[in-house]
């Protein structure tokens, strides 16, 4: 699919997703969001992506927010909507069989900040900063932030970052649990392709078992140990099972195929 906010490039089977819109400091819009939401879709059903990368173009961020323009007017039947579309959008990152990370380079603030939290982990250059500054324009965050940073960074320290507005820096994200890693700049995107390249090495059918078990953790509707254990057993049930075991025994490299 041919987007114009997005541009898309797969390679060795990770599949990236830069959001372009420079000279808005790739702020989310409404065309934001429905090519975003095409694109999740693509890593659903693309049997060749194996996993993805989410960040923006150029240096100075990675998404700024959202595009106030558009927000200014909104109702509050009309803001309830929106808010539940992107929820639902970011639920899909969040739920996503295959491993999104977010390569954050600068600004990932409001709604960016609550993008990168809804990959499944973040990777951050030395001048990227991250914050819920909602409340200086006198609402809240609408895409999950609320949710997302209080279970990444503990109650205490997400509700001084929502109440205040402020921004921390890269380094203080690592400190925070907010992000995995700390790098240059200009060494961002090669980390991360670094990271995915191993984990494409694994079991496809294990890593999505592992996702959804750890993302039920944080559903009070369902018992974790029961999603463990029911993806425990159908992982005895697959042939990367009998590859993995197969290759251990015989001292080499399984060829996991996914099935």
């Amino acid at each position: 699919m041919d987007y114009s906010t997005l541009i898309t490039s797969i390679n060795n089977n990770i599949f990236t997703v830069v959001i372009n819109r420079p000279e808005k400091l790739n702020a989310l819009n409404s065309i934001v969001l429905s090519e975003l939401e095409h694109a999740i879709e693509e890593i659903y059903t693309n049997p060749f992506i194996k996993s993805a990368i989410i960040t923006g173009t150029g240096s100075k961020a990675f998404v700024a927010g959202a595009d106030i323009s558009e927000l200014s007017n909104l109702t509050k039947t009309e803001a309830i909507k929106l808010s539940k579309r992107v929820q639902d959008i970011f639920l899909k990152i969040e739920n996503s069989g295959k491993p999104i990370i977010a390569a954050v380079n600068g600004f990932a603030l409001g709604g960016g900040c609550e993008l990168a939290m809804a990959c499944h982990f973040r990777i951050a250059s030395e001048n990227a900063r991250f914050g819920q500054p909602e409340v200086n324009l006198g609402i809240i965050p609408g895409y999950g932030g609320t949710q997302r940073l209080t279970k990444l960074i503990g109650k205490g320290r997400a509700i001084e970052l929502l109440i205040s507005g402020i921004m921390i820096d890269a380094s203080t994200a690592l400190q925070y649990g907010l992000v995995n890693y700390l790098v240059p700049e200009e060494s961002l995107m090669n980390k991360a392709i670094s990271i995915l390249s191993v984990i494409n090495s694994k079991a496809p059918i294990a890593i999505s078992q592992c996702i959804r078990s750890v993302n039920a953790v944080e559903d009070n509707s369902i018992n974790g140990y029961v999603i463990e254990n029911i993806a425990f057993g159908e992982s005895f049930d697959t042939a990367d099972r009998k590859e993995g075991t197969l290759a251990f025994i015989e001292k080499r490299m399984p060829k996991f195929t996914g099935k």
